[in-house]
């Protein structure tokens, strides 16, 4: 008798799937220290231990024997904007599982819905008129998340006949609104005098940058991916049956209008907060989930906790790579993201066409 082979991965045991979370943690944790350490100026692995120990403990227990800049370059620069990576990689991750189970597609991502180029229009709008000045540094989330619920409210209307929405109605709308919102913010770039100020943080900014980081936007994204995060692991079940089709999920006694809802508001909200802090990043929402589907499975309770650390660890990778490749200056992390993932991308739509040609 033949000795059946057993494939490596996916992981089928539970104690292997616990290894790798382990082990992407520690790598987590190793990128998010090399990213606090490599930059314009790079700092001493002693000096990042003793600040990181002192301000998140509330005292003293390293002699504060350094420069003060270099304390506000770990404690006010650098540790928001890697933590903050690490957010919009997860939540981007998370989006993408959202999108791909409400579509049934392994293509999808988190823009398409249009989503995204609602929230960059909105955010840019507030960027170029101010009209949300009294919110003050909040003005641009709040545009973000504002033209993220118009684009996405937008889609439904024009992807519903008879007051259904098919996956394939919802994707062809989303394309549409993207162009549209896309249009409009261009728009709105070329208006505006070329050369100024606005037009060049527009400019950067859609070219998505973590440049702009900070604990106060920190505590907002990581407060909107903490709630998705915990919404959609209560979802787990409910999501696999959804893949299953909507026929089978409805036999079961799943109510997939209600739960497709969510998954389009939960989008909305982590996205357009999302977008509202980085830009938009294209193609984390695409990979990751995919990769990790091929590692961990099929499982939500199982891919939705280790897709988050992977995409986010790889953006906290590719923060690294933008603040260094061209040092002193930087590089918009979008260019990087798009770098690693379109290839990728294509390598999924050839893979799918040579499944298809048999």
């Amino acid at each position: 008798m033949e000795k059946r082979k057993t494939a490596l991965f996916p992981l089928n045991k539970e104690s292997h799937f616990l290894i790798f979370c382990i082990v992407m943690l520690c790598v987590m944790c190793i990128a998010m220290f090399m990213a606090m350490r490599m930059g314009s100026v790079e700092i001493d692995s002693d000096i990042i231990k003793g600040v990181l120990v002192n301000k998140l403990t509330g005292r003293e227990y390293y002699p504060a024997d350094w420069e003060f800049s270099l304390e506000s370059i770990i404690w006010d620069i650098r540790a928001p904007r890697v933590f903050t990576a690490f957010i919009v990689g997860a939540g981007l991750t998370m989006c993408g599982i959202l999108m791909q189970v409400l579509t049934k597609n392994s293509l999808a991502d988190p823009y398409v819905l249009g989503i995204s180029h609602g929230a960059s229009a909105g955010a840019v709008s507030v960027i170029m008129y101010g009209y949300l000045w009294f919110l003050g540094g909040y003005g641009t989330m709040a545009g973000a998340f504002m033209g993220a619920l118009i684009s996405i409210v937008l889609a439904i209307r024009i992807a519903s006949v008879r007051k259904t929405v098919s996956a394939t109605q919802l994707v062809l709308a989303g394309i549409a609104v993207n162009a549209l919102f896309g249009a409009i913010t261009n728009l709105m770039i070329y208006h505006t005098k070329t050369g100024s100020d606005k037009v060049k943080t527009a400019s950067y900014w859609m070219m998505g940058s973590l440049s702009g980081s900070s604990w106060e936007k920190l505590k907002y994204a990581t407060i909107a991916f903490l709630v998705c995060f915990a919404f959609i692991m209560l979802l787990t079940r409910q999501l696999d049956v959804l893949m299953l089709g909507d026929d089978v999920a409805s036999t079961v006694g799943v109510n997939t209008d209600k739960l497709k809802l969510m998954i389009i508001l939960l989008a909305t909200l982590l996205t357009g907060v999302i977008v509202s802090v980085s830009g938009p990043i294209g193609f984390v929402g695409l990979t990751f989930p995919h990769i990790t589907r091929g590692i961990v499975g099929t499982k939500h309770r199982r891919l939705v906790p280790a897709a988050v650390l992977t995409g986010g660890t790889f953006l906290v990778a590719a923060d690294i790579i933008s603040r260094v490749i061209v040092a002193p200056e930087e590089l918009p992390i979008g260019v990087v993201a798009a770098f690693f993932g379109a290839p990728f991308f294509l390598y999924l739509i050839r893979k799918g066409n040579k499944k298809a040609g048999g």
